[in-house]
C-alpha cells in the first residue's frame, strides 16, 4: 500500500504540506512517501482544485453509463404500469414491445428495478409448502376412475352474499358431479357434498384436488380430515404440484365454461345463484356437446360407479407384518416409552410402521407413507418434497450411489 493504512488522509495532508514548504524535490519526496510521482502530481492538483475535500477518495464510478435506461423510457415503463397495475415486469415488455416496436425496451429483469426502485412491487411471502402426492396419478380410462374437485373462485351475489362454488367431476366423461355453492369452505360444510356425491353415484378410485383447504393441509403427508375420510372410504386422494393447474386440466377448463356462462353477471341472491349452478350441470351433462369426446355429451359416457358407498365407515387395515399404533388425542403415538409427535389432523387413527432395518421404521396411514420414525433417536423423519425426491431417484439409478432401503409394500 502506498499510503499509510491508518489514516491516507492525513498522509495526503502532510505531503500536499511538505511540497508547498519547496524545501523538497517531487521525486524526492514521493520517494519519501512511498508513491509515485504521478500520483503525486495528482494530490497536487486536487488540493489546488478543491483543497482539503479534493484530497478524500472520489467515486470510481463511470461518469457515463451508455447502456443506462433513459428517463423517457423509465417515464414510459412506469406510465404502462399505471395502467396495468397488476402485470409484472414480462407482461410490461411484451405489452410495450407489440404497441411501440422501434424502441429496444430494457429487460424484464431492468423493468423489475425500475419498478422496485419506485415502490410498485410487493416482496412475494414465501409459505409453507405441502407436500404433494409423490406417487403416479391414476389413469382416467374408465368413469369413476379420478374424479376432480375444486372450488371456483368465489365472488359476491347481487345482495352481498359471499358465493364459493364446490366443484366434481368426473375426469374420463367430463361429467359435472356437483356445482354446489357452500359455506364456509371448510371440512364440516364440505363433507355433505361429497356424502351426497358418493350415495348417488358411488365411490371412484381416486379424487385429484389442488393442495389447498379442506383438500390437504402442511402436516405428515399433506393430509386433511376429509382425506381421511377419503382413504377410509378407499378413495386415493391425489394432490397436484403447487402452481401447475395444467395437471387438473379437465376441471379447469370446465371451470371456464362455468365462468363464462354462469358466475358473471352474478345473481341476486344465494338461492338465486344456486339454481343457475343447477341449471348448468343438467345443460353441462345433458346438452351441450364436449369436442374432447368427439361432440358427445358428458351423460353419453357416463354411468354410475360400482362401488357402493358404505352405511358405516370400515375400519383402516394393515398387513400382519406392520407394527400397528393408534394415536392420541394431542397427535402423538408411542414408541417404546416416548411420544413421538405425528398430527393432531390423525388423532383417534390407526397408524402401521413397516421396519426398514434396526434404526428407521415407515409410518404408513393405509397406503400413504406418511414420515420415517428414527427408533434410536425416537424423532419423526420428515419424507422430501417431489424435487428432492426426483433427484434422489437420479442418484438412485447410479450403481456407485448409495443404496436406498425399498418402501415397504402394503
Amino acid at each position: 500500500m502506498p499510503w499509510k493504512e491508518t489514516c491516507p488522509m492525513e498522509e495526503r495532508i502532510r505531503f500536499v504540506m511538505y511540497y508547498f514548504e519547496h524545501e523538497w524535490s517531487m521525486s524526492a519526496l514521493c520517494r519519501e512517501f512511498g508513491i509515485s510521482r504521478k500520483t503525486g502530481y495528482k494530490m497536487i492538483q486536487r488540493y489546488i482544485e478543491g483543497g482539503v475535500e479534493g484530497l478524500r477518495d472520489h467515486s470510481r464510478a463511470p461518469h457515463h453509463h451508455p447502456s443506462a435506461v433513459s428517463e423517457a423510457v423509465e417515464q414510459t415503463v412506469l406510465a404502462a404500469r399505471h395502467r396495468h397495475p397488476t402485470w409484472g415486469p414480462k407482461k410490461l415488455r411484451a405489452w410495450l414491445g407489440r404497441h411501440d416496436g422501434s424502441l429496444k425496451w430494457p429487460a424484464a429483469s431492468t423493468m423489475g428495478q425500475i419498478l422496485n426502485r419506485h415502490g410498485l412491487t410487493v416482496r412475494r411471502h414465501r409459505s409453507r409448502k405441502t407436500r404433494v402426492y409423490d406417487q403416479p396419478f391414476v389413469g382416467c380410462d374408465y368413469p369413476n376412475a379420478v374424479w376432480s374437485a375444486d372450488f371456483k373462485g368465489w365472488f359476491l351475489t347481487g345482495d352481498g352474499s359471499r358465493c364459493d362454488p364446490l366443484t366434481i367431476s368426473d375426469n374420463h366423461s367430463r361429467y359435472l358431479l356437483r356445482c354446489q355453492a357452500v359455506r364456509p369452505t371448510d371440512y364440516e360444510a364440505v363433507k355433505p357434498v361429497f356424502e351426497a356425491a358418493f350415495r348417488e353415484y358411488g365411490l371412484p378410485v381416486a379424487i385429484r384436488t389442488d393442495n389447498g383447504p379442506p383438500f390437504a393441509t402442511t402436516t405428515v403427508g399433506g393430509l386433511s380430515k376429509l382425506s381421511i375420510w377419503w382413504l377410509k372410504l378407499g378413495i386415493i386422494p391425489e394432490r397436484i404440484e403447487p402452481g401447475k393447474p395444467a395437471q387438473n386440466g379437465r376441471h379447469e377448463r370446465m371451470h371456464r365454461t362455468l365462468k363464462r356462462e354462469i358466475a358473471s353477471p352474478p345473481k341476486r341472491t344465494w338461492r338465486a345463484q344456486q339454481r343457475a349452478f343447477d341449471h348448468f350441470c343438467d345443460e353441462y351433462n345433458r346438452e351441450r356437446p364436449h369436442e374432447a369426446i368427439d361432440q358427445r355429451t358428458p351423460a353419453d359416457l357416463y354411468v354410475s360407479s360400482p362401488r357402493p358407498y358404505p352405511l358405516i365407515l370400515p375400519a383402516m387395515t394393515y398387513p400382519d407384518e406392520m407394527i400397528i399404533r393408534s394415536v392420541k388425542s394431542q397427535g402423538d403415538i408411542s414408541w417404546k416409552g416416548r411420544h413421538v409427535y405425528l398430527s393432531d389432523t390423525l388423532a383417534g387413527e390407526i397408524v402401521g410402521l413397516c421396519q426398514l432395518n434396526d434404526r428407521l421404521w415407515d409410518i404408513y396411514f393405509g397406503p400413504v407413507r406418511l414420515a420415517q420414525l428414527d427408533s434410536f433417536e425416537k424423532r419423526l423423519i420428515h419424507l422430501p418434497g417431489k424435487r428432492k425426491q426426483r433427484q434422489n431417484n437420479e442418484e438412485n439409478k447410479d450403481p456407485k450411489s448409495k443404496k436406498v432401503l425399498p418402501m415397504c409394500p402394503v
